[in-house]
């Protein structure tokens, strides 16, 4: 089973449920034989009360000897009837689709230059994205991101919904960002999601500034910056992409290349799924 991950919405429509019904070789043959079985009973039957209702010559009629010779024969017979068999199908190997997807100037860790990408669709209040963020990414650091294989873009995708505290993290990220401090200011918020996720938003504000003092940021750019209508629709703009490209939840993952397209990875999974991914990209 994939990891969790939160989601926008959880709609899937699903075929009506299908039943089938196999039938061993054994079983078929018995139900053949007590077919006619049935018939020839019903025959017997029959020439019974015709005779006596017509008098007829014994020897037009089954007698009970018959009834055991035909039952024998059939039954000797069966044995030779072949039962239906399922051919079987030969599985065919999943091939994972590619897409085609922008790393717009989102922030990059990592080398620039490095061949293979991670795009990460995240929202900073999803508890699935922390979990990630903890169990994950420190891995891929150590043995893809700083040996310069791998780098990874952070994209917006605050599921406001669900999370009502998540966009205007996103909103102070990208203004950190402005600073050069993003990656310092991504870290703090995953790791203090749980003191800023359900304040009210006079104190998530002041807990964002707060954040952005301890990075020591200009704060009077900062401030001037988380009411930036072009820092908010550059949010959006994340959002409107993960949508097309069928994100619909945190967190998602594309891997591979701008040249050869990106296969996706959805929710909080363990550095051994994207090794994998990566290890097959690399060759």
């Amino acid at each position: 089973m994939s990891e969790p991950f939160d989601q926008i919405k959880n709609v899937e429509s699903r075929p009506e449920n299908s039943e089938s019904i196999t039938i061993s070789k054994s079983s078929f043959n018995k139900i053949i034989v007590g077919v006619v079985i049935a018939i020839a009973v019903s025959t017997f039957f029959a020439g019974i009360l015709l005779g006596s209702s017509f008098n007829d010559a014994e020897s037009e009629y089954l007698t009970k000897s018959d009834m055991e010779n035909i039952i024998t024969a059939l039954e000797k017979k069966s044995d030779n009837v072949q039962a239906p068999t399922a051919q079987p199908t030969q599985a065919q190997p999943s091939v994972p689709s590619l897409v085609q997807v922008s790393l717009d100037d989102d922030p990059v860790k990592g080398d620039p230059d490095a061949s293979i990408t991670i795009v990460e669709f995240s929202d900073f209040q999803c508890p699935f994205c922390s979990r990630w963020y903890d169990q994950t990414l420190s891995s891929l650091e150590e043995n893809y991101i700083d040996t310069g294989k791998v780098k990874l873009v952070y994209r917006d995708l605050p599921l406001s919904s669900i999370h009502p505290n998540a966009r205007p993290a996103h909103i102070a990220a990208e203004c950190a960002d402005e600073q050069n401090k993003f990656w310092d200011y991504h870290d703090i918020l995953f790791e203090s999601q749980s003191e800023w996720g359900r304040l009210s938003p006079g104190d998530l504000s002041d807990k964002l500034n707060e954040y952005a003092i301890t990075l020591e940021l200009d704060t009077t750019s900062f401030e001037s910056c988380l009411s930036s209508q072009d820092v908010a629709d550059e949010v959006d703009a994340d959002g409107a992409d993960a949508r097309k490209l069928g994100a619909t939840g945190t967190p998602t993952f594309f891997i591979g290349n701008e040249k050869d397209g990106f296969t996706k990875l959805v929710g909080a999974q363990p550095f051994s799924s994207f090794k994998s991914t990566i290890d097959d990209l690399l060759g």
